[in-house]
């Protein structure tokens, strides 16, 4: 448990920062010195010394150690500050420092207990390294070298792995290996001329590959052209039927309507039935578990007599007999034999390239010990590549699974404990948090990284600030297999993630014997899905005054009382509910580092005394954001989706913020200099309401990545792009609401790091002329050398002309609701690179041209990797 040290130094370092202006802590500073001296010392042998399977009573020792010194400096913390809160309101004044005072007993009970973890620490290495002198068959020499070798190892797997940017962050999971004749079976039974409902389930064991070999079929290019409508819903354990509907009614670029998002389930129901009806369907309903979902949704589904299928997957052999009435029609995936397990564990742990001779007969060995089964090989793939590829570091490992590896079903779960068991120290509390989240839940890698670091996980070592320190943290979990992506932007890195639901089942064991979630006698980390869960939490006041995490995802359970409660809670994320009014009891809460609130009341005065705050995302429209958010000089992330509001008065040089959306901009914003007081912003949102002859110069922001340029196309302000300077590095732009002029578009032409423009709700305009019929004519050298992703959304254009030298690297276009627009290019399809033309609610001419150019590249050029979708 030695990674709750992390969380312990993070806290000591902040508070003995000389640079730190909040806290005086003269009286007790060289106790905590010590105190933060011993713990980094710990953890530095911990990890250097790769220790596993650290006996349970010490593991607890460094646990209990680590809490209680957390708990009694934080204690302290918060009552300080909430007593200097009382006091400068009564009396009217500030002041800075707060005083922090311990009792001097308390600190060196916490210190000496260190010091007894850390004996014992050194006697086990001691005594291991003892043990494997005793080798009677080697010479000292030998004995001396096989523990260097040994210790080489170990320390190759814990060393943080340097992950590049451009680093690929799909797994090799979605490879398929030893299931051709399942593939050509499964596809012949969803295109036969069978023309009645057929249900295919696919059964199998946990980790064998059914989601897999669904999404493979799914997004077949054969299976995409025989069916009109398809649709794919994760199921689990406890199925949400509204979000189930609302994910087969999804459009394909994964949005879904506002009307919809508007409508409650048996509305979403009929509208399923009726979207269906009469279409040749495909449906994936994967991971299902009980008898009782497919009973409340198989009425929605219409027998069309035209083909249509309905995929299930489901280790349950049950449920599948259940819902097809005869067991010969399951289509029963099997283990990997030799052959195909070697060659997924091959794929996995060397790509394209070829395994040395030396390490075939090991690699041989250890896969035998996965038994067939893909998510174990994988998982142990995922651990082979990050080590040492030598005889020796491969020997060692295969040790580990020989001895951790028994039948049936506690097999695999050994192969995954050995993967965690395995993992880098700092890397353990971010894998277990993701037992907090519910089954199939997909988080937003930034949201991800802002809690890890809310929560102390996250140590920079000073070449890298804590983001980019969590982006690699994801990244490794990533390649471990241990994380998948789940969604990705388009610019093709990765938006989500999500966890296999075996490897949650793992997490959550592991989480409840670390005491690291919601178990007895420990609240540290409470996520609240049910009413019950509440009840629960209520019921033991004294046991969540200790929580540093709070996570609710269900909108129907009464919240407020819980928030009295969370005396020292770092991480309170309630955005699944609407509050009318924001709770002032959240005011108290002065340990909050991450704030995610779904309140329409507006920020309360008094927000500044969440000093410590990082992060605040409010997802609805805010009409009162008040001046004193901007002296809270600890924000890393101000995300406010649809509320933008102005800023006064600014005392603060905002270093830290990296993200903030929207901000209105207006003269006194510019003359204030506001941009020159975020000078590593990352993600930023704008808008113009009027004056658009104010000039906006973010070309210093050389750190500034995303920018959204809002307007409202009847407001004069719709014209400021004309007075907007980019900044160099910039790689995401949307337009939204402007006029776009000629002048506009050469100008981000020369970004040359821009991968995806969005030109959304605009209107193009000629400088000085009048055009009844808009066009977009790029110019002979109008290059955009580095773009991705284009999408032109609700515009105005007629004529659009281009070739392939104006976009050499484009990979997907994305043209919604053009009604005017004449045709796409035809030379659009000579670009090399592009992969998928989407067209949505355009008229029949942009239509019949984007099927022309398929067409001819298919037919002309052997071009099949080019795809169009038309909704």
């Amino acid at each position: 448990m030695a990674y709750n040290l992390q969380s312990l130094i993070t806290i000591l370092e902040g508070i003995l920062n000389p640079q730190q202006s909040l806290w005086n802590v003269d009286r007790n500073k060289p106790q905590l010195q010590s105190l933060l001296h011993k713990a980094e010392s710990l953890l530095h042998i911990l990890e250097k010394s790769s220790l596993t399977n650290i006996p349970s009573n010490l593991e607890s020792q460094i646990r209990d150690v680590s809490y209680k010194a957390e708990d009694i400096i934080e204690t302290r913390m918060v009552s300080s500050k909430l007593m200097q809160d009382r006091i400068s309101k009564f009396e009217q004044v500030v002041s800075n420092p707060v005083s922090l005072a311990f009792h001097t007993s308390d600190l060196q009970q916490v210190t000496q207990d260190l010091d007894l973890v850390m004996e014992q620490v050194v006697k086990l290495m001691q005594g291991r390294t003892a043990t494997s002198s005793n080798l009677a068959s080697f010479s000292h020499g030998d004995v001396q070298q096989a523990i260097q070798q040994q210790e080489s190892v170990k320390l190759v797997e814990v060393d943080e792995i340097k992950m590049t940017a451009d680093a690929p962050l799909s797994s090799s999971k979605s490879n398929l290996v030893g299931v051709d004749a399942d593939i050509l079976q499964l596809k012949d039974r969803l295109t036969n001329m069978q023309s009645k409902l057929e249900i295919i389930p696919i059964t199998g064991m946990g980790g064998i590959g059914k989601s897999t070999l669904a999404q493979n079929l799914y997004d077949d290019q054969l299976i995409i052209t025989h069916f009109d409508y398809r649709g794919w819903a994760a199921i689990s354990q406890l199925p949400n039927m509204r979000d189930i509907l609302l994910s087969l009614l999804r459009r394909p670029d994964d949005k879904i309507d506002d009307e919809l998002n508007g409508c409650n389930e048996n509305e979403l129901k009929d509208i399923l039935y009726k979207r269906l009806f009469g279409r040749r369907y495909m449906i994936v309903l994967d991971d299902i578990w009980t008898t009782k979902f497919w009973d409340g949704i198989r009425m929605y589904f219409p027998n069309n007599s035209n083909g249509s299928r309905i995929v299930i997957t489901t280790r349950e052999s049950n449920v599948a007999q259940h819902i097809v009435n005869s067991k010969s029609l399951h289509h029963n995936l099997q283990l990997l034999n030799k052959a195909a397990s070697w060659d997924l564990l091959r794929q996995t742990v060397f790509g394209e390239e070829d395994c040395p001779l030396e390490l075939q007969e090991i690699g041989t060995k250890i896969v035998s010990e996965c038994g067939g089964l893909p998510l174990a090989i994988h998982v142990t793939g995922g651990i082979l590549s990050k080590i040492e590829r030598s005889i020796d570091a491969w020997e060692h490992l295969s040790i580990d699974v020989k001895a951790s590896i028994v039948k049936s079903e506690e097999q695999f779960s050994n192969i995954l404990s050995w993967s965690y068991n395995h993992l880098p120290i700092h890397l353990k509390p971010c894998f277990l948090y993701m037992g907090i989240f519910s089954e199939d839940h997909e988080i937003k890698g930034s949201r991800l990284t802002s809690i890890w670091i809310a929560e102390g996980f996250v140590k920079s070592n000073g070449d890298k600030s804590l983001e980019e320190k969590a982006k690699d943290y994801l990244n490794v979990l990533v390649e471990r297999n241990l994380l998948f992506v789940a969604k990705k932007k388009a610019n093709r890195k990765a938006l989500s993630y999500s966890m296999h639901d075996l490897l949650r089942d793992l997490c959550i064991r592991k989480a409840n014997e670390e005491k690291f979630l919601h178990v007895e006698d420990y609240m540290r980390r409470v996520s609240v899905e049910s009413s019950y869960d509440m009840e629960d939490v209520c019921a033991s006041p004294q046991l969540m005054s200790f929580a540093r995490s709070f996570i609710c995802t269900n909108d129907k359970i009464n919240i407020s009382p819980v928030f009295g409660i969370l005396r020292l809670v770092r991480v309170l994320d309630v955005t699944s509910m609407l509050l009318e009014e924001f709770p002032e009891e959240i005011l108290q809460l002065v340990n909050l580092r991450y704030l995610a609130i779904n309140c329409s009341s507006g920020l309360p005065d008094g927000i500044s005394r969440l000093h410590n705050l990082q992060t605040l995302i409010c997802p609805h429209f805010m009409p009162y954001v008040p001046s004193e958010l901007w002296d809270m000089h600890e924000l890393i992330h101000i995300k406010f989706k649809e509320t933008v509001f102005k800023i006064r008065n600014i005392k603060f040089d905002l270093k830290k913020l990296q993200t903030l959306y929207t901000v209105r901009v207006t003269p006194k914003l510019i003359s204030s200099g506001f941009f020159e007081r975020i000078p590593n912003i990352i993600k930023l949102g704008i808008c113009y309401g009027d004056s658009p002859n104010i000039v906006v110069d973010l070309g210093h922001l050389y750190k500034l990545e995303i920018l959204h340029c809002l307007s409202e196309l009847d407001k004069d302000g719709s014209r400021f792009l004309q007075k907007l300077r980019f900044p160099s590095n910039l790689k995401n732009l949307t337009l939204g609401g402007c006029v776009v002029f000629r002048s506009l578009l050469t100008t981000l032409c020369t970004l040359p790091n821009l991968e995806v423009l969005r030109i959304v709700k605009c209107v193009f305009e000629r400088e000085g002329e009048a055009e009844e019929e808009e066009e977009w004519e790029a110019t002979e050298g109008g290059e955009f050398h580095s773009l991705l992703f284009l999408q032109l959304d609700s515009l105005n254009l007629v004529h659009w002309k281009a070739d392939e030298t104006n976009f050499p690297k484009l990979r997907k276009l994305f043209v919604f609701g053009c009604y005017k627009l004449d045709e796409i290019p035809s030379a659009i399809g000579d670009i090399p690179t592009l992969q998928d033309i989407m067209i949505v609610n355009c008229g029949d001419s942009v239509m019949a041209s984007a099927q022309q150019i398929q067409k001819v590249q298919q037919e002309e050029y052997d071009n099949f990797d080019l795809k169009v979708f038309i909704v």
